[in-house]
């Protein structure tokens, strides 16, 4: 299997390729090869490059941001994975999209399951689900992985914030009324690749499914295990949404039901705090190695 990325910088494409000289063949592509602004970039990248399955692992995730740009977040998260979605379909070869809890509406406090009732809340949230309609709208051999509250060693997320500041200051106020899965990155690569491989042999398989971390926790308490797992003196004080407004709105339950995952393609949830640990070592060696 030759698998082709779409994204090379992120969080779960980086991992995606650290983990490509054990478990497949694989190429990722930049934004300057494949433009997913660009219509026809993404189905011209699936010709040229022939692969055996495609991982979509690119994505307009300025949560914010996509408040006043929802075109060009709908036109990344929406249109490019939905031609994705038809190329693969054409060509009858596994396509693995990953979305996001924010397709929810994030109220109650029960797991969602990947037939619950979308209904988000921002900007990027219905452009994510623009991309999943438009992946399932397409057919073929797909799978559609919601995942949340994501952190690696790379790029931007809440662990790499959170050391910062927590170095800088000796109290942070966090928000408790959040509740999510914390998910290693390199956890969501295994899984897309345990997928596209499966899919491969079963199309049945093709459809939602959830992937997140465990135990559940808030914000605020993620935080603490940070601090306490890195070794820093760094308070957390609870606060509510309200007393952290943001442009866009965030779902307060982001808890997702992963059991479809686990009984289909024997996919468990990670434990987050097992995740975090290797996290924080793998930047302790970038540090050392600087």
């Amino acid at each position: 299997m030759t698998i082709l990325v779409f994204g090379k910088t992120g969080q779960v494409a980086c991992e995606l390729q650290a983990l490509a000289p054990v478990m497949a063949p694989l190429m990722a592509l930049s934004r300057e090869e494949a433009d997913l602004a660009m219509p026809g970039a993404c189905s011209g990248a699936i010709e040229h490059y022939a692969p055996t399955a495609v991982i979509n692992a690119a994505a307009y995730t300025a949560v914010d941001r996509a408040e006043e740009e929802e075109g060009l977040a709908n036109q990344i998260n929406g249109c490019a994975p939905a031609e994705m979605a038809r190329a693969c379909a054409e060509r009858d070869i596994p396509f693995v999209h990953l979305s996001t809890d924010y397709v929810f509406d994030g109220s109650g406090d029960a797991p969602r399951r990947p037939d619950a009732l979308v209904a988000p809340i921002s900007a990027y949230g219905r452009s994510k689900l623009v991309g999943e309609q438009g992946v399932t709208a397409a057919g073929g051999r797909y799978a559609i992985l919601r995942t949340s509250w994501v952190f690696s060693a790379h790029g931007h997320n809440f662990v790499k914030t959170m050391l910062r500041l927590g170095v800088e200051r000796g109290q942070l106020p966090v928000v408790a009324d959040q509740i999510g899965g914390p998910t290693p990155a390199a956890e969501i690569a295994r899984a897309c690749l345990t997928i596209a491989d499966q899919l491969a042999d079963d199309p049945a398989k093709s459809g939602n499914y959830h992937f997140a971390g465990a135990p559940y926790v808030s914000w605020a308490d993620f935080a603490r295990a940070i601090f306490a797992q890195a070794g820093l003196a760094c308070d957390v004080a609870d606060i509510g949404t309200a007393d952290y407004p943001t442009p866009a709105r965030r779902p307060a339950n982001s808890r997702l039901d992963c059991s479809a995952a686990q009984a289909i393609f024997g996919i468990g949830r990670p434990d987050w705090q097992a995740g975090l640990a290797a996290v924080l070592q793998e930047l302790k060696q970038k540090d050392t190695n600087q």
